[in-house]
């Protein structure tokens, strides 16, 4: 597993707390997949290489494990590593952290495959973005 980047900073609120008080795991979801967008625009995934390269990234598997509880007013950071890079997909890792105690709160494993768009067929990532994978590993 490569180094972990920063990828999300952020802020627990009110509204995002579920009936018991601690927060929806809908949020959990959001602030790891906001997360996933700094991530992926570190190799070259860009908002902009996708559309102007009608690319996409889909995810085909997530798991989650919660291992603190959330509540309002909690400072969050995640960061991510590249678990591995193939040429049609990657596995990448998300902690999620107190920023205030740095105690773990939650991990996020996720794989993607990246595809053309318009066969909505997976496709081999370019060299360029290979290239920035591998050399994370």
């Amino acid at each position: 597993m490569t180094q972990r980047i920063e990828t999300f900073r952020g802020f627990v609120y009110p509204w995002e707390m579920d009936h018991i008080g601690h927060m929806n795991v809908q949020f959990y979801v959001g602030k790891f997949d906001e997360a996933s967008w700094h991530f992926l625009a570190n190799f070259g995934i860009t908002p902009t290489y996708l559309i102007e390269n009608q690319r996409g990234v889909v995810a085909v598997e997530q798991n989650i494990k919660y291992q603190e509880e959330v509540q309002s007013g909690t400072l969050l950071v995640i960061k991510s590593a590249l678990d591995y890079a193939k040429k049609r997909v990657i596995r990448y890792k998300h902690f999620m952290h107190n920023a205030e105690s740095d105690n773990q709160v939650a991990e996020m494993v996720l794989t993607v495959v990246h595809i053309d768009t318009q066969t909505r067929k997976s496709c081999e990532f370019p060299s360029n973005i290979m290239d920035k994978l591998r050399e994370s590993m």
